[in-house]
């Protein structure tokens, strides 16, 4: 990991640290102080009997110990502020670009890892950022000030003490490459045992284990993780201690070499030194054992801290995989669009998906509906030969979807599970990109315009739903936070929810629960309709957005959605036949590709594969 770019995140607090080097510099003069008026005391104002002196070099030394402690407490609330700061910078930045990603990253992502990134990973390196730039900078100013300090105290046993300090780092960079791997071992685990974490004591997973009886064996591999967890976080704790206090201790035993030596000069008459000179410098040397000692640390902690960067470093590479294209505009619309799917091909595997299809995605876009129209070559170039044999491959979720639905009409998909439905969803709303063909609305590309203006234009009612754990309103408010009460109640009551919220103990300020479990899935359901409704989309699209309610619930939302969908541009898929009867156009899907469409009435009387869909639908029994 190159040091340049960790450093990158201090440049935005350049003026601050330059600043607290300043102060750092002030903090070393002041410290080295105290010494050379110790060897005062000794040398001059003791064997002189003159107190007034004595009471004079102590208050300097009083006033050295003050100044250098008033120091450090600034020095660390700075190094503080500044590394906090470069902490929140880090967590949204890691947060934002993963909101960047595209679904299909999150599908192939434990949301544990994911949880991990943002709070361990970033939380291992808060030492760091918050400690290390100080200490660095104070450990290499005292240990600088310390040096020149003994040099001028005594020059011949600078020389002697000074000799022995670069053997003591030598070490560290080997340890620091077998830190980094045990460091980066160890946030693997993390992220396992995160994921293992946030998945069985979710509602969800709770659920399921009790129901299940298998709260044992989660126990186990919750202990097997941790073991491993605790073992890895050993062997990072102890790895190195062994040399640091061999080193440590050697630099301890410094002081009494010099003590021997300096009782050689004594002995032999040889550039004798005082006493106070000796008691000044072997003070001064303890004062150089302090930053080495806190360099060698620093050593270790950044060589920890490197894999953690590496893993957020990681995070920030990745690609985004549906983003905003170069030159993106707002999409404007007037009211309601056509929706138009061109020759739509798409996989969620393979050539041209996800990562692939970051780095091809725009350079298809020009070539869009080119590659519909034309006859013998697609947009990447490639023969009607090849890609006719690429064709015959399996993996292809949809393949050569042709549908154009006229503003303000209502579309209905339909088909049997795995048939396509809801990736042809996902398309419009461009959660995901086609490997071939374009999306348009209003005649435009979806890939030309910016995300943001897609999402206020096309509302998607997953079959996933999902609340916040807060209040309804503010779940409501997600969708338009600027929404009154009086908009909120008016979504509610169309999508038939509002009674059911009214009677809650708070109302509308009632806490939904982890993943709005306090609702039914129709409640909920309808929550999500409603909260669709009061952003108000000119195009609607309904992923299966009455499955979870019953018969009679459903036939009362599906009037609201009737009535929403007045005016706008509906993509209604379903589940239950029931509700596309009245559709304009009705879409058979089958194996990715369009097999039948018409009116309900129309493919009945033709006798395919609507017609045994709508026969399996009478004889299914009521819900």
């Amino acid at each position: 990991m190159p040091v340049r770019r960790v450093a990158g995140l201090f440049v935005g607090y350049r003026r601050r640290l330059a600043g607290l080097v300043a102060l750092l510099v002030l903090q070393a003069g002041v410290s080295v102080s105290a010494p050379f008026l110790l060897r005062e005391i000794l040398d001059r104002a003791i064997p002189a009997r003159d107190v007034p002196l004595l009471s004079l070099l102590a208050l300097g030394m009083l006033a050295s110990a003050a100044g250098t402690a008033a120091l450090s407490a600034v020095t660390n609330r700075l190094s503080n502020v500044i590394g906090q700061g470069i902490m929140h910078d880090v967590r949204v930045a890691v947060y934002d670009h993963l909101q960047r990603m595209s679904l299909g990253w999150f599908t192939r992502t434990r949301a544990g890892d994911t949880l991990s990134r943002i709070t361990s990973d970033i939380a291992g390196v808060d030492a760091v950022l918050t400690n290390t730039v100080t200490a660095m900078v104070q450990s290499g100013v005292s240990a600088l000030a310390v040096a020149v300090a003994l040099v001028v105290l005594n020059w011949q046993l600078a020389l002697v003490a000074l000799v022995v300090v670069p053997g003591m780092l030598l070490l560290t960079p080997r340890l620091g490459r077998r830190r980094r791997a045990v460091v980066g071992n160890r946030q693997r685990r993390m992220g396992r045992l995160t994921s293992l974490i946030t998945e069985s004591l979710s509602v969800s997973g709770i659920l399921l284990a009790k129901t299940m009886g298998n709260r044992d064996e989660l126990r186990d591999r919750f202990a097997a993780e941790s073991r491993e967890v605790s073992r890895l976080e050993i062997a990072a704790s102890m790895m190195g201690r062994w040399s640091t206090a061999s080193r440590r201790a050697s630099l301890v035993a410094v002081p009494a070499v010099v003590y021997w030596l300096a009782g050689v000069q004594f002995a032999h008459g040889i550039h004798p030194s005082t006493l106070g000179t000796v008691v000044a410098f072997t003070s001064m040397l303890n004062r150089l054992v302090s930053p080495i000692g806190t360099m060698q640390g620093i050593g270790a902690g950044v060589s920890s801290s490197m894999a953690l960067f590496g893993r957020i470093f990681e995070v920030l590479d990745l690609p985004v995989e549906v983003a905003d294209a170069p030159g993106a505009t707002p999409l404007r619309t007037t009211g309601s669009a056509e929706v138009a799917l061109r020759d739509v091909w798409f996989r969620y595997d393979g050539p041209g998906s996800d990562h692939a299809s970051a780095a091809n995605g725009h350079a298809g876009i020009a070539d869009g509906h080119a590659g519909a129209a034309d006859g013998h070559r697609d947009a990447s170039g490639d023969s009607v030969r090849d890609r006719a044999s690429e064709d015959r491959g399996g993996g292809w979720t949809l393949r050569g979807i042709d549908l154009t639905v006229p503003a303000g009409r209502r579309l209905a998909i339909v088909g049997a599970t795995g048939s396509g439905k809801t990736s042809l969803a996902y398309l419009i709303a461009r959660l995901y990109d086609p490997q071939r063909g374009a999306v348009t609305i209003g005649g435009t590309d979806v890939r030309t315009v910016t995300l943001d203006s897609l999402a206020d234009v096309v509302g998607l009612v997953s079959q996933e739903t999902y609340l916040f754990h807060d209040t309804v309103a503010a779940n409501l408010r997600f969708a338009r936070p600027e929404a009154t009460d009086a908009d909120l109640v008016a979504a509610c009551r169309a999508a038939r929810i509002h009674e059911a919220v009214a009677a809650l103990p708070d109302g509308y300020d009632t806490v939904v629960g982890e993943r709005g479990f306090r609702f039914s899935g129709g409640e909920r359901q309808r929550l999500a309709i409603a909260r669709v409704l009061l952003r108000d989309p000119p195009v609607l699209v309904l992923d299966e957005a009455t499955s979870a309610l019953d018969t009679g619930t459903e036939r009362e939302v599906q009037l609201a959605l009737d009535v929403a969908a007045a005016g706008r541009t509906t993509i209604a898929i379903a589940h239950r036949l029931s509700t596309v009867r009245d559709a304009d156009e009705i879409v058979v899907l089958h194996a990715g590709s369009v097999v039948e469409r018409g009116r309900h009435a129309d493919l009945v009387a033709a006798g395919g594969r609507y017609a045994a869909l709508v026969a399996d639908a009478d004889h299914a029994p009521a819900s």
